[in-house]
């Protein structure tokens, strides 16, 4: 006892939290009980004194806070609602006593005879607008609880807690203690009788909506606006009793001026409560709500405002067809009559079918479709298609229809025609139904509809959706539409009226079902189409005739049956251009068109979603008819179509394609066979049996081969890019084969296309397979590094080369963090330091180490971490020489290469050298240095941005680098100067004006410029300094 007094004692002395918890800590062990603890505040409690009577109920409230719940009994707990009963009267004490209550109320031995006499005290004493906010959330916190806990001792109160709770909480306007007297106005209007006091509660919480509070900056509390709603809106809707009260507030609000996000907030807040108010009070106050919706819908502020007052609609309808009034009870329908005045409003509107007024009244009637199949259907057979012939001229009604038909089709794929989709009730699905007496009229209309230009794209569309609708257009139909639509296939732009793409979705929609109407149908013209020898360069029109047709092809020959046709007849062509031609350049044209349909059509099958799973099998059938093409016109002693580099490169899309989509053991047969024709001459397997003829063996990694046979590494390299980890290799030789092919680039007669291949191999294969290389790296690092790269006495377009061949495996490596990696990056700075040409090529090699990958972000700052500390410490110590250019050269590039968030932060370091960079003789650095200004230029807004300290040089140095005289390449000129118009945009005026005369002046003679996009973005510049 003595020990809990002088506690009391020294908490009233220094009010430390310490005092607090030795006095809980002694009740939780039992060293005191709560009475004496009341024992010793006695001489507070009752004091006269305001300071002490306050401090000594909040002593006793900061006990009670945290003691535990176990210690408090029932007659404790009676005793001590009994005293902060008592208190609430005392203006002086009434703070921590309803503080008390508030976690006295939390225990479980809180008796239900002392919940009345508790909250009367607190509905007569507790004057809530003379309260601070903190006090007031006590009270709120109080009643939570005990609605909460004592849900049926309040209930057994009746009235009496309905209306206290009412005039307690009115008038509260701290959003804090807004969401807790929320949360208690819900449980009240769904739990409790309020017929009595409807208008009461109405008023505490409608006199919130819409809510309009907006958080002050830095809110530590974290409430927004959003919590706010999510709070209100279950009291707007929980009670049928606010219908005939709430409607007219809802209806008023959106009377207020179109102000999107409060309409929008009224719209949703509607929704929800509508079907909670009930049929009965839709339909009395129909037309004002009607009304309202109306206007949202004819004359939308916004398309989230559109949406949101369709839903509403919904909602609507959907309550009166819960009950609906039928006046004419000899109807065949039980369409509410209220309804009935909608559909008929929205229908009233398609007598000028042109006006937006149309399109909203059908979007309404749309929207039916997804709540009460009545009012749908009986819009639809009040519509327009009953008479084909009246709008076969009228686009705006087709688009209209189109609408209609959109509605019924659901959005994901097509269902297969002829195969109903059956509901669970076993019935069919009511847009068949709804379309089973129309759907003849509707096919008339739109097929009418393509014979006139300006009816054709509309009726396209509504073609496009009428197919989407499941179950209904037969196989037999899907014929008639193919037979109507492939006219305009393969016609000239100007005679299809643009209809082009429209006719090819549609027709590659139909494919997807029923590709035999499409194969019997459109493709033969289209193959037709095709010559069998080139026509001559001069023969345009039949040139753009052939092309109509593989573009027209590619796009509707992605499904596998009209796939296989496809690639027959393709390959059939490019076998009969190999025959000896006298024009070889037409004849490479019409190659490299049809290997290019042929390319975008696998591009498109893969790229599905779902890849199409018959891709794979034409490793088997396609590519060794395209390496047979491409392999005997490496070998013969003539000049053949296919020794032609860029088919070339368009076969290799192709086996990259095709090869990427087939299986490890797939690849595993094919690889077998690749090496052994490019190896061993074994090129029987990859061709598909014997070559028709052989002029000479097929080597093309032998040294002293003719260039044509050379040229086939394209291909090689293409097979190698998408082969997949788990292909099998025969590892033992794997390191010789990669030093065999880095000595083959080595060749004088290399050309930059076969260098740029075995890039491609070297890469795949080292980022693969570098634990099974070991020796390859080895000889690489010891060997080629010090006898090529680094060796002065070979020439400086050989040391060029084999930095690109270097760089290749260095960034394979640095790709999978393997720990040779760094190795080779040490190798480039020791040719940047030579200053050289060949160590400018190893300064932009650093930026292709890095290149832009969002994948690699990560990678790439791991790499930036380590080389930009070395090119920032050497370029400092290189001053006013030519390792500084080869430095500030590799700073661009990697700058260029990397995210502009990874060296953003040290912008104040590299603007110096950046501006350094400017006044080097090397357009591209000038280039790639104006870019990285360009992409950072946005930081400047900054506080510790270095921009403005350095906004004179930056100007003068942008106004040299536009001038013809001084920067002869467009390409600068052009970028300083779009990099000028930027600056009034982030550098405050009083830094920028002093050398706005100089401007206007240096750009009044940019204007001369010869090229006309850099007269432009002078002229751009110059609106941005004078605007």
């Amino acid at each position: 006892m003595e020990g809990v007094e002088r506690h009391v004692r020294s908490w009233f002395a220094s009010e430390k939290p310490a005092e607090i918890n030795h006095v809980i800590s002694a009740l939780s062990s039992g060293e005191c009980t709560l009475l004496d603890i009341v024992k010793a505040l006695g001489e507070y409690l009752t004091s006269e004194e305001d300071i002490l009577r306050t401090k000594g109920v909040q002593f006793l409230s900061l006990v009670i806070e945290g003691c535990p719940k176990e210690k408090l009994n029932r007659q404790a707990v009676h005793v001590l609602v009994t005293f902060y009963r008592t208190k609430l009267d005392d203006t002086e004490t009434i703070t921590p006593a309803l503080e008390g209550l508030s976690h006295l109320v939390r225990s479980p031995a809180l008796g239900s005879s002392d919940i009345p006499d508790l909250l009367n005290a607190m509905f007569t004493h507790v004057k809530m607008r003379v309260l601070v906010q903190s006090i007031r959330f006590f009270v709120f916190d109080t009643i939570n609880t005990l609605l909460k806990t004592h849900l049926d001792d309040l209930k057994a109160m009746g009235d009496q807690f309905v209306a206290g709770y009412a005039a307690l909480a009115s008038g509260e306007k701290d959003p804090r203690n807004l969401t807790v007297a929320f949360a208690i106005a819900r449980v009240i209007l769904t739990e409790f009788d309020i017929s009595k006091h409807v208008e009461d509660y109405f008023d505490i919480t409608f006199c919130y909506f819409p809510i309009t509070f907006r958080p002050p900056p830095n809110d530590p509390y974290g409430i927004s606006a959003d919590d706010l709603k999510s709070s209100l809106l279950p009291c707007l809707s929980a009670t049928p009793a606010f219908g005939r009260l709430g409607v007219p507030s809802f209806w008023k609000n959106s009377q207020l001026g179109h102000l999107s996000l409060r309409s929008r907030d009224t719209l949703r807040a509607m929704s929800l409560c509508l079907p909670v108010y009930g049929s009965s009070v839709a339909r009395d106050l129909g037309s004002n709500i009607w009304s309202a919706l109306k206007l949202e819908i004819f004359q939308p502020v916004d398309a989230a405002t559109e949406e949101a007052a369709l839903d509403t609609l919904q909602a609507f309808v959907r309550v009166l067809q819960s009950n609906p009034v039928v006046a004419d009870q000899g109807r065949a329908d039980d369409m509410d009559d209220f309804v009935r005045t909608v559909c008929v409003d929205c229908l009233d509107t398609f007598g000028e079918p042109e006006k937006p007024q149309a399109r909203a009244g059908m979007k309404i009637l749309c929207s039916f479709l997804s709540i009460a199949r009545m009012p749908f259907q009986y819009s639809s057979n009040h519509t327009f298609f009953h008479d084909p012939m009246e709008v076969s001229n009228r686009a705006s009604v087709i688009v209209l229809l189109t609408n209609l038909l959109n509605s019924l089709a659901p959005p994901e794929n097509l269902p297969t025609p002829d195969k109903p989709v059956v509901t669970a009730s076993g019935s069919i699905p009511s847009s068949q139904d709804l379309l089973t007496s129309s759907k003849d009229a509707v096919l008339g209309v739109l097929t009418v509809g393509l014979k006139t230009p300006s009816t054709r794209v509309p009726s396209l569309h509504g073609l496009a959706a009428l197919i989407r609708v499941p179950s209904v257009v037969t196989k037999d139909e899907l014929g008639y539409i193919v037979s109507e639509v492939g006219e305009f296939v393969g016609k000239e732009a100007n005679d299809a009226e643009d209809t082009t793409s429209n006719v090819l979705s549609l027709l590659s929609s139909i494919a997807v079902v029923a590709p035999q109407h499409v194969a019997t149908q459109v493709l033969p013209p289209l193959f037709l189409a095709l010559p069998d020898r080139p026509p001559p360069r001069d023969a345009h029109s039949q040139r753009a005739a052939y092309w109509r047709a593989l573009s027209a092809l590619s796009q509707l020959c992605t499904q596998p049956e009209l796939f296989e046709t496809f690639v027959i007849r393709l390959t059939t062509k490019l076998d009969l251009l190999c025959s000896p031609l006298p024009r070889m350049e037409p004849a490479a044209a019409y190659a490299h068109a049809i290997l290019t349909a042929l390319g975008n059509t696998l591009s498109a099958k893969v790229s599905k979603s779902r890849p199409d799973a018959d891709v794979p099998k034409y490793i088997n059938t396609l590519l060794p008819r395209l390496f047979r093409l491409c392999l005997e016109a490496a070998i013969a002693k003539e000049q053949r179509l296919f020794a032609d580099m860029r088919l070339l490169r368009a076969v290799a899309r192709i086996i990259k394609l095709i090869v990427e989509a087939s299986p490890t053991a797939s690849q595993n047969k094919f690889f077998d066979d690749l090496v052994s024709a490019y190896l061993d001459g074994q090129v029987k397997s990859i061709v598909g049996g014997d070559l028709s003829f052989s002029s000479e063996e097929f080597s093309p990694m032998n040294a002293g081969i003719s260039t044509r046979q050379r040229n086939t590494v394209v291909l090689y390299a293409a097979a190698h890019v998408p082969m997949r980890r788990d292909v099998s290799l025969d590892t033992t030789k794997l390191s010789s084969r990669l030093a065999d092919l880095v000595t083959w680039c080595s060749s004088d007669n290399c050309t930059a296309s076969q260098r740029e291949a075995v890039s491609h191999i070297l890469a795949s294969l080292v980022n693969k397979r570098a634990d099974d290389i070991g020796d390859f790296l080895k000889y690489q690092i010891d060997d080629y590094w010090s006898k090529v790269i680094n060796n002065h006495t070979v020439s400086a377009s050989d040391r060029r080369n084999a930095v690109t061949l270097w760089v290749s495996i260095a960034r394979a490596l640095l790709v999978r963090s393997h720990p040779s990696a760094m190795a080779f990056t040490d190798k480039l700075f020791i040719l940047i330091d030579e200053g050289d040409e060949v160590g400018r090529e190893a300064a932009h090699a650093l930026g292709p180490l890095a290149i832009k990958d969002e994948v690699l972000v990560l990678y790439a700052q791991r790499y930036l971490n380590v080389v930009l500390p070395r090119i920032l410490e050497a370029v400092q110590n290189v001053t006013g020489s030519r390792r500084e250019a080869a430095y500030l050269v590799a700073l661009a590039s990697v700058l260029s290469a990397v995210p502009k968030t990874l060296y953003l932060p040290q912008m104040t370091k590299l603007m110096p050298l950046l501006i350094r960079g400017l006044n080097l003789d090397d357009p591209k650095l000038r280039v790639d240095i104006i870019n990285i200004l360009t992409s950072t230029v946005d930081a400047a807004s900054d506080e510790k941005s270095s921009l403005p300290s350095y906004a004179s040089t930056l100007v003068l140095e942008m106004l040299k680098n536009s001038m013809v005289t001084d920067m002869p390449d467009p390409r600068v000129r052009i970028a300083a100067l779009k990099y000028l118009a930027l600056l009034p945009g982030v550098i405050r005026y009083d830094v920028l004006h002093p050398y706005k005369a100089q401007v206007l002046k240096e750009l009044g003679k940019v204007l001369d410029d010869p090229r006309r996009a850099v007269r432009k973005e002078a002229v751009d510049a110059r609106y941005k300094y004078t605007g």
